[in-house]
């Protein structure tokens, strides 16, 4: 398989804010936005796989401001990495003023996703190879939160973790 970039994989989608999706203080509900950035993401890892992906995992969401009704929203999603079968994606949110335009950064999320072939069963993506300095400090973070992951979930031994030993040592 050949190797692609992160930008390869940028997925933007832009929206407005309707009333039938927000709260009672006239805010966009978190679930809506999640739903948001998760189509965003499973874009960006489809385009990065060329596969079926379903979602692994949300890892980490920040909620940072509240989007209001009638904002525009824009969700940008890129792979920050690819292992196996699973691949990190990293999502940005931002709010564009209505008057000034300038653009705010609201939200992030990490979500992972699993490429599958169409019975489900899980396949091998394509490698990555980043760019940019934002783009190689994902990629090199990605490899300790995955191992943070694992030894959360049981599935590696503490010790084994050998990108999140070095962070302590």
């Amino acid at each position: 398989m050949e190797a692609k970039t992160p930008a390869e994989s940028r997925t933007i989608l832009t929206d407005l804010v309707l009333p039938g999706e927000t709260n009672p203080l006239n805010n966009l509900f978190g679930g809506e936005l999640l739903a948001r950035m998760d189509r965003a993401g499973s874009i960006a890892a489809r385009r990065h796989s060329r596969r079926i992906v379903v979602t692994a995992s949300v890892n980490h969401v920040a909620f940072n401001h509240m989007v209001p009704l009638g904002s525009v929203v824009t969700v940008e999603a890129k792979l920050s990495r690819a292992f196996n079968t699973s691949m990190e994606v990293v999502i940005d949110v931002w709010i564009e003023d209505r008057e000034s335009g300038k653009r705010t950064k609201a939200n992030e999320a990490i979500y992972t996703f699993v490429a599958v072939n169409e019975t489900g069963r899980p396949v091998h993506v394509p490698p990555i190879i980043p760019e940019t300095n934002l783009e190689k400090e994902r990629y090199e973070a990605a490899l300790r939160r995955k191992q943070l992951s694992l030894v959360l979930a049981g599935k590696m031994k503490p010790a084994e973790a050998t990108e999140l030993k070095a962070i302590f040592q």
